[in-house]
């Protein structure tokens, strides 16, 4: 786990629902926890400041960090990916954002697809990506102040059933995805009952375990479109990975912050 993540996560799971901000003095106590040594804390939290990630202030002989406004969109939304799937039947619509980019702006470009595959889009063709859900709309405003993006968005259905799982299996590697995910079942999966047992592991064993589920998920949400149920392959795993990490994540809690909190009033 890099410092930098680490200091995302902590913000993300912890400190935002503690005044969303932190003391240096108490982020190095809780980076201590994961092994990162003060002088590396420094040097993480001085570049993300640069950045524009971190805001700080001073408060008699300490400096308090916050995340910037940012950085806080930035989490909120990695945070709905992660936590939240689709609900209700799909309505059998795909959503389709044609594209165009001068071929000078290959540094534009390569942003562009990576943010269609953060909402969920998948490749059709080098330059026709599309979804079963509808987020065009994060598409447009994402780029609506990049004047060199031309984007096209269009609504259509394909010939039947047959044809949807011919184009999800062309847009997205599932059968890779699909072994990922058994492997991160087969990992946690056999650490559950460790989770259940409130005598099983230390506040801090729990804070350290706890972060590490969450750095092992995360990227899967945006490499999994979250397609509806009748375009998956038999026997697709992610679901079950998906309620796996939600049972996880809320075993492991309580114990995991009474660690914060200690390092917070300690700091």
């Amino acid at each position: 786990m890099k410092p930098r993540s680490l200091v995302f996560d902590l913000f993300g799971d912890y400190l935002r629902y503690r005044g969303g901000e932190v003391r240096l003095r108490a982020l190095v106590a809780l980076m201590g926890c994961f092994d990162v040594p003060e002088a590396t804390v420094r040097v993480v939290v001085a570049r993300m400041r640069k950045e524009g990630w971190l805001q700080s202030r001073r408060e008699g002989r300490e400096t308090v960090y916050a995340l910037t406004a940012d950085a806080w969109e930035l989490l909120d939304e990695g945070r709905d990916r992660i936590f939240k799937r689709a609900q209700g039947p799909w309505d059998g619509q795909w959503h389709m954002v044609v594209y165009s980019v001068p071929e000078a702006e290959r540094g534009l470009r390569e942003r562009l697809r990576k943010k269609l595959a953060w909402f969920g889009f998948g490749p059709l063709s080098s330059a026709i990506w599309l979804s079963p859900h509808d987020r065009t709309g994060e598409v447009l405003a994402a780029f609506a102040d990049c004047p060199a993006v031309r984007l096209d968005t269009f609504r259509s259905r394909s010939a039947g059933l047959e044809a949807d799982r011919d184009i999800a299996s062309r847009a997205w590697d599932l059968k890779v995805l699909d072994e990922d995910y058994a492997a991160l079942l087969e990992t946690y999966g056999a650490r559950l009952a460790r989770y259940r047992d409130d005598d099983a592991l230390t506040a801090e064993e729990a804070l350290v375990e706890r972060m590490r589920l969450v750095h092992d998920y995360r990227m899967f949400p945006f490499r999994d479109p979250d397609l509806p149920p009748e375009l998956l392959p038999e026997g697709w795993r992610g679901r079950r990975a998906h309620d796996m990490f939600l049972e996880a994540h809320g075993l492991l809690r309580a114990r995991a912050e009474e660690r914060v909190d200690g390092l917070l009033e300690d700091g």
